[in-house]
């Protein structure tokens, strides 16, 4: 059975802000209230054999993927990335912009689920559209995911293995966590986000974390099957955050330090200057 949050913990309630839709305040609004709904959007690649890459039009294609937009829990025993909430209570249509060598480049997607599936041999950008349902009043939203064929390396670069090594490897996962926020929402639009409730992130790690290369030692953490969002994760990026913030600190003061030092051996010279005599 999937554990379920209670409404509170996906609501906010922040001080009044101007209404997003319009300049002026939407009297069937709900005014002061912010309520959001977690989302992952990205791919996975695995690596064509042979005999698939044989059967293709394209024969020079050597990866088949998906990218998608999912909720960002799994369900149990998924062999996938997120997908646990079924999220067309919110979303109406999902476009995922492709490489124009794509036929039909644009894709629209009006049922879950929100994917689309190719085949390919180049990573690209992906322009990624969702609209929302008309009861919500609310304007699309653009994201932009690079798709992700090869396997990730700690440094970002780019590393093309071998496709026998590739297969070996297993498939590839670049996925992004995000929040869709909505501000001061419609009555009937927030009836219905409070009635579909959301399916909590695990607490603790039970399979592999998503590799970020903000995070480049998660890259271990990451493999050995298909990866899964925790709310742990959250907290060790606030810890990150919270070390990389001290870290500039000390930076700070040591330069302050070695300033201040070089000030007063400036001082010094200026008045040593000042004592020499001056020869005509």
């Amino acid at each position: 059975m999937s554990v379920t949050a209670s409404v509170s913990e996906y609501v906010r309630r922040p001080s009044p802000r101007r209404c997003a839709r319009c300049a002026h305040r939407d009297p069937l609004a709900t005014q002061g209230v912010s309520i959001y709904r977690p989302i992952i959007y990205g791919n996975t690649a695995t690596v064509l054999s042979q005999k698939e890459r044989e059967a293709l039009p394209s024969p020079d294609h050597t990866h088949r993927w998906t990218v998608a937009v999912r909720s960002a829990a799994s369900g149990e025993n998924a062999d996938q990335v997120g997908g646990a909430d079924d999220l067309s209570y919110f979303i109406k249509r999902v476009t995922f912009k492709l490489h124009d060598t794509y036929p039909n480049p644009s894709r629209n997607v009006d049922k879950p689920p929100f994917e689309v599936s190719e085949t390919g041999w180049g990573e690209f950008d992906i322009h990624i559209r969702i609209t929302f349902v008309p009861e919500s009043g609310e304007k699309a939203v653009v994201v932009y995911h690079h798709l992700k064929l090869h396997p990730w390396t700690a440094s970002g670069e780019p590393e093309i293995p071998p496709l026998d090594v590739a297969v070996k490897a297993g498939p590839v996962h670049s996925w992004q966590y995000d929040e869709i926020v909505f501000h001061d929402p419609y009555q009937n639009f927030l009836n219905i986000l409070t009635s579909h409730p959301v399916t909590h992130l695990p607490k603790a790690k039970r399979k592999p974390v998503p590799f970020h290369l903000a995070n480049p030692g998660s890259l271990e953490a990451s493999k050995g099957g298909v990866p899964e969002f925790t709310s742990l994760m959250e907290k060790e990026e606030a810890d990150r955050l919270e070390e990389a913030r001290q870290s500039i600190i000390a930076e700070q003061d040591r330069w302050r330090t070695i300033l201040i030092e070089k000030e007063r051996e400036l001082e010094k010279l200026q008045k040593q200057l000042a004592g020499t005599p001056q020869h005509s």
